[in-house]
Protein backbone atom coordinates (compact mmCIF):
# COMPACT_ATOMS: atom_id res chain seq x y z
CA UNK A 1 0.00 0.00 0.00
CA UNK A 2 2.55 2.57 1.17
CA UNK A 3 5.04 1.63 -1.22
CA UNK A 4 2.25 2.16 -4.29
CA UNK A 5 1.43 5.34 -3.29
CA UNK A 6 5.23 6.50 -2.81
CA UNK A 7 5.34 5.00 -6.46
CA UNK A 8 2.89 7.09 -7.90
CA UNK A 9 3.70 9.94 -6.02
CA UNK A 10 7.06 10.29 -7.37
CA UNK A 11 6.29 9.75 -10.56
CA UNK A 12 3.37 12.05 -10.78
CA UNK A 13 4.69 15.09 -13.34
CA UNK A 14 3.66 16.85 -16.37
CA UNK A 15 3.17 14.61 -19.26
CA UNK A 16 2.67 11.68 -17.79
CA UNK A 17 -0.57 10.15 -18.04
CA UNK A 18 -2.74 8.86 -15.45
CA UNK A 19 -3.01 5.31 -17.49
CA UNK A 20 0.56 5.19 -17.13
CA UNK A 21 -0.02 5.77 -13.54
CA UNK A 22 -2.20 2.66 -13.13
CA UNK A 23 0.40 0.77 -15.47
CA UNK A 24 2.67 1.95 -12.69
CA UNK A 25 0.48 1.13 -10.02
CA UNK A 26 -0.08 -3.07 -11.47
CA UNK A 27 3.43 -3.87 -11.27
CA UNK A 28 4.11 -2.75 -7.80
CA UNK A 29 0.83 -4.91 -7.01
CA UNK A 30 2.07 -8.19 -8.90
CA UNK A 31 5.74 -7.32 -7.06
CA UNK A 32 3.94 -7.84 -4.07
CA UNK A 33 1.20 -9.94 -4.41
CA UNK A 34 -1.49 -7.69 -4.40
CA UNK A 35 -4.36 -7.55 -6.75
CA UNK A 36 -6.87 -4.97 -7.04
CA UNK A 37 -9.91 -4.74 -4.65
CA UNK A 38 -12.01 -3.06 -6.82
CA UNK A 39 -11.61 -5.08 -9.91
CA UNK A 40 -12.06 -8.33 -8.07
CA UNK A 41 -14.90 -6.83 -6.06
CA UNK A 42 -16.51 -4.71 -9.23
CA UNK A 43 -14.94 -5.38 -11.85
CA UNK A 44 -13.07 -1.89 -12.11
CA UNK A 45 -11.16 -1.51 -15.21
CA UNK A 46 -8.20 -0.42 -13.46
CA UNK A 47 -5.33 -1.11 -10.52
CA UNK A 48 -6.41 1.99 -9.12
CA UNK A 49 -8.71 5.15 -9.31
CA UNK A 50 -6.77 8.47 -10.62
CA UNK A 51 -9.30 11.36 -10.29
CA UNK A 52 -8.05 14.96 -11.91
CA UNK A 53 -9.31 18.82 -10.34
CA UNK A 54 -12.92 18.35 -10.16
CA UNK A 55 -13.14 14.78 -10.13
CA UNK A 56 -12.95 13.54 -6.72
CA UNK A 57 -13.05 9.55 -6.76
CA UNK A 58 -12.95 6.82 -8.65
CA UNK A 59 -11.51 8.25 -11.95
CA UNK A 60 -10.84 6.44 -14.54
CA UNK A 61 -7.29 6.88 -15.33
CA UNK A 62 -6.93 8.44 -18.80
CA UNK A 63 -4.10 9.19 -21.13
CA UNK A 64 -4.68 12.92 -21.46
CA UNK A 65 -0.83 14.21 -19.89
CA UNK A 66 -1.24 15.96 -16.44
CA UNK A 67 -0.42 19.52 -17.25
CA UNK A 68 1.51 22.19 -14.40
CA UNK A 69 -1.20 23.38 -11.83
CA UNK A 70 -3.54 20.13 -11.94
CA UNK A 71 -4.99 18.49 -8.49
CA UNK A 72 -4.26 14.60 -8.80
CA UNK A 73 -5.75 12.15 -6.00
CA UNK A 74 -5.17 8.61 -5.87
CA UNK A 75 -7.30 6.01 -4.76
CA UNK A 76 -5.25 2.42 -4.10
CA UNK A 77 -7.16 -0.46 -2.13
CA UNK A 78 -4.61 -3.47 -2.46
CA UNK A 79 -6.35 -7.03 -1.71
CA UNK A 80 -3.61 -9.15 0.15
CA UNK A 81 -4.37 -12.71 0.55
CA UNK A 82 -7.55 -11.72 1.12
CA UNK A 83 -7.78 -8.88 3.35
CA UNK A 84 -8.15 -5.28 2.06
CA UNK A 85 -6.54 -1.45 3.18
CA UNK A 86 -7.59 1.71 1.08
CA UNK A 87 -5.58 5.03 1.43
CA UNK A 88 -5.71 7.52 -0.86
CA UNK A 89 -3.56 10.64 -0.78
CA UNK A 90 -3.54 14.65 -3.04
CA UNK A 91 -1.44 16.15 -4.38
CA UNK A 92 -0.44 19.22 -7.10
CA UNK A 93 1.42 19.54 -10.11
CA UNK A 94 3.59 22.52 -9.37
CA UNK A 95 3.02 25.36 -9.70
CA UNK A 96 0.14 24.98 -8.17
CA UNK A 97 -2.55 28.03 -7.14
CA UNK A 98 -3.03 29.36 -4.01
CA UNK A 99 -6.60 28.09 -3.48
CA UNK A 100 -5.33 24.12 -4.62
CA UNK A 101 -2.51 24.58 -1.43
CA UNK A 102 -4.93 25.85 1.09
CA UNK A 103 -7.55 22.70 0.30
CA UNK A 104 -4.60 19.85 -0.01
CA UNK A 105 -3.38 21.14 3.30
CA UNK A 106 -6.82 21.60 4.98
CA UNK A 107 -7.86 18.09 3.92
CA UNK A 108 -5.03 16.59 4.95
CA UNK A 109 -4.99 17.82 8.21
CA UNK A 110 -9.01 17.19 8.13
CA UNK A 111 -8.24 13.33 8.22
CA UNK A 112 -5.41 13.95 10.68
CA UNK A 113 -7.96 15.60 13.32
CA UNK A 114 -9.88 12.61 12.34
CA UNK A 115 -7.64 9.55 13.44
CA UNK A 116 -6.82 11.93 16.39
CA UNK A 117 -10.66 11.39 17.96
CA UNK A 118 -10.68 7.82 16.95
CA UNK A 119 -10.15 6.62 20.22
CA UNK A 120 -11.25 3.71 22.04
CA UNK A 121 -14.93 3.74 23.60
CA UNK A 122 -15.43 7.15 21.84
CA UNK A 123 -18.40 7.83 19.85
CA UNK A 124 -18.36 6.92 16.17
CA UNK A 125 -19.89 10.09 15.13
CA UNK A 126 -17.25 12.02 16.82
CA UNK A 127 -14.80 11.25 13.91
CA UNK A 128 -17.57 12.66 11.14
CA UNK A 129 -17.46 16.22 14.36
CA UNK A 130 -13.91 16.22 13.66
CA UNK A 131 -13.81 15.91 9.88
CA UNK A 132 -16.87 18.75 9.92
CA UNK A 133 -15.50 21.37 11.95
CA UNK A 134 -12.01 20.98 10.55
CA UNK A 135 -13.23 21.87 7.03
CA UNK A 136 -15.72 24.13 8.62
CA UNK A 137 -13.11 26.18 9.99
CA UNK A 138 -11.02 26.62 6.51
CA UNK A 139 -14.38 27.30 4.80
CA UNK A 140 -14.03 24.17 2.33
CA UNK A 141 -17.33 22.07 1.06
CA UNK A 142 -17.26 19.24 2.46
CA UNK A 143 -18.78 15.95 -0.03
CA UNK A 144 -20.98 14.91 2.45
CA UNK A 145 -22.49 12.34 0.00
CA UNK A 146 -19.31 10.43 0.13
CA UNK A 147 -18.16 8.64 3.50
CA UNK A 148 -15.71 6.43 4.96
CA UNK A 149 -15.98 2.85 5.87
CA UNK A 150 -15.27 -0.28 7.48
CA UNK A 151 -12.65 -2.52 5.85
CA UNK A 152 -11.05 -5.91 6.12
CA UNK A 153 -12.07 -8.64 4.19
CA UNK A 154 -13.96 -6.98 1.96
CA UNK A 155 -13.58 -3.01 0.50
CA UNK A 156 -16.94 -2.08 2.33
CA UNK A 157 -17.82 -3.47 5.62
CA UNK A 158 -19.92 -1.79 8.30
CA UNK A 159 -20.17 0.55 10.25
CA UNK A 160 -19.95 3.58 7.48
CA UNK A 161 -18.26 6.77 8.89
CA UNK A 162 -19.92 9.66 7.08
CA UNK A 163 -17.77 12.66 6.91
CA UNK A 164 -19.62 14.67 9.30
CA UNK A 165 -21.83 14.75 12.74
CA UNK A 166 -24.65 12.21 12.40
CA UNK A 167 -25.90 12.39 16.07
CA UNK A 168 -27.64 8.77 16.07
CA UNK A 169 -24.33 7.22 15.47
CA UNK A 170 -23.61 7.30 19.05
CA UNK A 171 -22.05 3.13 19.23
CA UNK A 172 -18.64 3.67 20.64
CA UNK A 173 -15.67 2.58 18.65
CA UNK A 174 -14.11 -0.70 19.71
CA UNK A 175 -10.95 -2.16 20.23
CA UNK A 176 -9.84 -4.28 16.51
CA UNK A 177 -11.84 -2.28 14.65
CA UNK A 178 -10.51 -1.44 11.35
CA UNK A 179 -11.84 1.40 9.40
CA UNK A 180 -11.35 3.57 6.55
CA UNK A 181 -11.69 7.46 6.80
CA UNK A 182 -11.22 9.52 4.46
CA UNK A 183 -12.53 13.39 4.34
CA UNK A 184 -13.49 15.05 0.49
CA UNK A 185 -13.51 18.28 0.43
CA UNK A 186 -13.97 20.88 -2.13
CA UNK A 187 -12.76 24.62 -3.41
CA UNK A 188 -16.61 25.02 -4.80
CA UNK A 189 -20.14 25.87 -3.15
CA UNK A 190 -22.14 22.91 -4.18
CA UNK A 191 -21.07 20.02 -1.45
CA UNK A 192 -24.01 17.65 -3.48
CA UNK A 193 -21.86 15.55 -6.09
CA UNK A 194 -22.56 13.53 -9.52
CA UNK A 195 -21.27 10.45 -11.83
CA UNK A 196 -20.15 11.06 -15.32
CA UNK A 197 -21.02 9.07 -18.15
CA UNK A 198 -18.33 6.50 -17.71
CA UNK A 199 -20.49 5.05 -14.46
CA UNK A 200 -17.53 5.56 -12.33
CA UNK A 201 -15.70 8.68 -12.13
CA UNK A 202 -17.21 11.05 -9.37
CA UNK A 203 -17.29 14.82 -9.63
CA UNK A 204 -18.00 17.77 -8.06
CA UNK A 205 -21.31 19.56 -9.40
CA UNK A 206 -19.73 23.06 -9.71
CA UNK A 207 -15.99 22.51 -11.18
CA UNK A 208 -15.14 22.96 -7.71
CA UNK A 209 -11.61 21.22 -7.21
CA UNK A 210 -11.73 18.18 -4.82
CA UNK A 211 -9.22 17.10 -2.78
CA UNK A 212 -9.01 13.01 -0.90
CA UNK A 213 -6.89 12.12 1.77
CA UNK A 214 -7.48 8.76 3.52
CA UNK A 215 -5.75 5.60 5.57
CA UNK A 216 -7.17 2.62 7.08
CA UNK A 217 -6.83 2.63 11.06
CA UNK A 218 -7.49 -0.02 14.00
CA UNK A 219 -8.87 1.39 16.98
CA UNK A 220 -6.40 0.23 19.72
CA UNK A 221 -6.05 0.55 23.41
CA UNK A 222 -4.25 3.52 23.19
CA UNK A 223 -3.81 6.19 20.06
CA UNK A 224 -5.43 4.50 16.30
CA UNK A 225 -2.79 2.22 14.37
CA UNK A 226 -2.60 3.59 10.87
CA UNK A 227 -2.43 0.42 8.98
CA UNK A 228 -1.35 2.29 5.49
CA UNK A 229 1.23 4.54 6.50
Amino acid sequence: MAKTLAALKDAVEPGITPFELDALAGEVFEAHGAQSAPRLKYGAPVHVFISVNDDIVHGLPTKKPLAAGDLVSIDVTPNVQGYVADAAISLAIPPASPVVMRLLACTEATLAEAIKVARLGQPLNRIGHAIQQEAARHRFTLLRELQGHGVGRAIHEKPNVPNFFHPTLNMPLHESLVLAVEPMLSSGQAWRTKTKRDGWTICTRDGGLAAHFEHTIMITGDAPLILTA
